[in-house]
């Protein structure tokens, strides 16, 4: 999806499954580093507060912790969710802005289907689009360079074992705030519970706050898109390649 000049891994450090696309074998040692610090970083401060970690509503901010929580907690309050919505998405951007930091042209994390992307090369890069049983299959996004990074988070009710009270085959959200676009996706995910374009045009209205630039809600053979999205081009989508992860 990607090209065949990039160096692609696959990382596993407890429940965190990822895919990390780069230049080279140092941004990917990194990417690791970073990635282990920051879930270490959620871990404690779980053992000491349980409720954090499953908790489905908003959490009291804690401006005593850790910036990476408390950065959590309020994102995840703009839609009224648990802080967990964000951590995806917020580990993934700490480890691609660490890349960047360290000179990569090309750094992509995938979290389990929450992706940080950062591409200042010469031509765009293709993101997959998965949808599980949907007949929306081998079509991506593609994605123009850019110095800034970017989020492109999904959730689904019918797709992997993250909690969505919803019934959508993927909402997709598109946001420079990694961790916004994580916890809108999860938002989206709950605010569909009916099949119907009528009932995707208003599962939309839920994520249309500041810092959100664009969304794609898919169902079954139904698609609503709202805000920027990047176009859709076809796409030899290699789904058994594709993170799975919490």
């Amino acid at each position: 999806m990607f090209g065949d000049i990039l160096i692609k891994t696959h990382f596993e450090i407890k429940e965190t499954i990822v895919t990390i696309l780069t230049d080279s074998e140092y941004l990917i040692e990194i990417a690791k580093q970073e990635l282990a610090a920051h879930r270490t970083v959620v871990e404690n401060y779980i053992a000491q507060n349980p409720f954090f970690e499953v908790t489905l509503e908003s959490y009291e901010p804690d401006p005593s912790t850790h910036p990476l929580i408390r950065r959590m907690i309020e994102t995840a309050n703009t839609f009224d969710i648990g802080p967990m919505s964000t951590v995806a998405g917020v580990i993934a951007e700490s480890a691609v802005q660490k890349m960047k930091e360290a000179g990569a042209t090309v750094a992509v994390i995938d979290n389990g289907g929450d992706i940080a992307l950062y591409n200042n090369s010469a031509k765009p890069l293709v993101i997959g689009i998965y949808a599980g049983k949907s007949k929306v299959r081998n079509l991506g996004f593609s994605i123009d360079p850019s110095p800034e990074i970017l989020g492109i988070c999904t959730s689904s009710g019918t797709v992997g074992h993250s909690i969505s009270f919803g019934i959508s085959d993927a909402a997709i959200i598109f946001s420079k705030n990694v961790a916004l676009a994580d916890a809108a996706a999860t938002a989206l995910g709950n605010a569909l519970k009916e099949k119907g374009a009528e009932n995707i045009e208003k599962a939309l209205s839920v994520i249309k706050v500041p810092g959100i630039d664009g969304a794609v809600l898919i169902e079954g053979n139904d698609i609503g898109i709202w805000g920027k999205v990047p176009t859709i081009v076809k796409a030899n989508v290699a789904y058994d390649l594709i993170t799975k992860g919490e």
